[in-house]
Formats: structure tokens, sequence, C-alpha cells
């Protein structure tokens, strides 16, 4: 594994990885000269963490392990990394942190299904939220929320970059998986991202995004599309999610459907907030559903 200087005090370590769903690996960064921030340590591997620690420099030390947010290919490896630098690990809080009162509802009803790849040990040694600042030598990040991939994801901005995580990538579209995945929040983060003035997005898997506003509102109106294509198809006639999947997502490999389901099932809780649908029976991750 490579350390790749990408910008000056930034450098970019892959994690060994690769996966559909993850690109050619998650995407490890480390800011600093002297005090080190680490962004997303990635997933328990032995060959990562040395990786990591061999990218330190007689005269640096790793002070601030920052987690995104707490999936198994993000965050498994911080306390790891931290047991071997002393750094805290920051983050918003752990996997069940900052539902809104829907999905928590739908966790606590336990019908929704959910959880793939969720880190349920995972626990910050310091909770960080919206407007907080970390600082470092001769840096300073700032901590911005983005819920919508995830219910406690968090951005991070330095120096006109931002470190999206998740949530805005250059090579795929987000998993909104509910409960811990809100359509309605990643809505509204999208749209907070694309009000800043950010110059360059590092994401937690794929190639740097040189036009962060433009793949904002590239994923804005993807979903959008996405909501009349599952609208128009409830006109016709009520389905499931399985169904809607076949019915819209016609060139995606039959191992990616399931993906899918639940990106629509994400699409269907936002519809029935703004009464748009409504489900026959009580809201369950096989339900039928019908536009109102």
């Amino acid at each position: 594994m490579q350390v790749a200087e990408i910008a000056p005090m930034l450098r970019k370590i892959m994690a060994p990885n690769p996966s559909p769903m993850t690109e050619q690996g998650t995407n490890t960064y480390l800011i600093g000269e002297t005090d080190l921030a680490v962004i997303d340590p990635g997933p328990m591997s032995e060959a990562h963490l040395h990786a990591i620690l061999a990218a330190i420099g007689p005269s640096q030390r790793i002070s601030t392990i920052l987690v995104t947010h707490s999936h198994l290919d993000h965050s498994p490896l911080a306390h790891p990394l931290a047991a071997a630098t002393g750094a805290p690990v920051l983050a918003a809080g752990p996997s069940n942190w900052g539902r809104s009162q829907a999905m928590e509802a739908l966790a606590e009803a336990g019908l929704i299904g959910g959880g793939e790849g969720v880190d349920d040990a995972f626990v910050p040694d310091d909770q960080i939220a919206d407007g907080d600042q970390i600082e470092g030598d001769g840096w300073q990040i700032d901590v911005i929320a983005t819920p919508g991939h995830m219910a406690n994801h968090l951005s991070f901005a330095w120096n006109g970059a931002l470190f999206s995580g998740d949530l805005v990538m250059g090579w795929a579209t987000s998993l909104i998986s509910p409960p811990d995945g809100d359509m309605t929040a990643f809505y509204a983060s999208l749209a907070r991202l694309q009000s800043r003035e950010d110059q360059i997005y590092y994401p937690g898997h794929g190639a740097s995004i040189f036009d962060p506003q433009v793949r904002c509102a590239e994923l804005i109106a993807h979903r959008q599309a996405r909501e009349a294509q599952i609208l128009a198809a409830l006109e016709t006639s009520p389905a499931d999610t399985r169904r809607l999947a076949q019915l819209i997502y016609t060139d995606t490999p039959a191992a990616l459907l399931p993906a899918a389901e639940r990106n629509i099932l994400a699409h269907l809780i936002d519809f029935m907030e703004r009464n748009l649908v409504s489900s026959r029976g009580p809201l369950h991750a096989e339900a039928v559903f019908e536009r109102l």
C-alpha cells in the first residue's frame, strides 16, 4: 500500500478492501506536518494499520483520529490505531446515534431491516458536533453534520477542501438504507454542501472530486429522477420494493438489486412523510406501497 501525497500537508493511503460497494478501497487521509489528523482509519486490517503507522515520520505523531461514520469499511481500525498512538477517536456518536424520530421508531419496531455493514461495536472516545473545530499544529478542521448515508455521518472541512465520506462520491451514488440511512436527511445534506464554496472533495472511496457543487447537483437530480420513476410505477399499480427495483433498475447487476431495493425503500419512507404514498398495513421491509 502506497502513501500518496495529494496536496501540501495531505496524504492518502488506500485500504486493501476493494468491492462493488467500496470501489478500489477505503481512502484514509493524513493531514499535517508534525501533529497528524487521520480521517477514516478504515476496516479491520493489520496490513492497513501497519501502512498508517509506517507513514508517521520520526518527528511526527498522530494526535487526532476522525471518523466520518461507523460503517465497517471506515471505523473498525480507529481504536487499534488509537491504542498504537494514544490519539483519541472523535466522531458524532455510536452507530445508533442521531436517527430522526421517524427512523428511531422504525428501528425500535424492528420490521424495516437494514443494518448492512454497520459497525455496531463502534463508540468514539469523544463526540463532536456540527460547528466544532478540531485543531492541531498548523491545521484546523471544521466539523459539518451531513446525515443521510448514515445518521452519524460527518464531513470535515480543511483548507478549502471537504472530506465528504460516503455522502458524496464521484464514482457512485450512496446507499441509503433505513433506519440508519435517511433520504430526507440525505437531500438536506446535499443541499447544504451545494451551498458551500469548497474547492475540492476528498471522498471515502474513489478519486477526488474537482467540481463538488456540480457533483452535488448531479446527485440531487439523480435522486429526483428515481423519485419520478417510483411514483410513475406506483401510478400503474401498487408494488413492493423488489418489484419496483425490477422495473426501475433494469441495467443493474442482480447482485446489486438488494441495495437498489434499500434505496427505493428510503425514497418510499420519504414519500410517506410527504403524504405521497402509503403502505398497505404496517410499514415493513416487504410492504406493498400505493400512490395517494
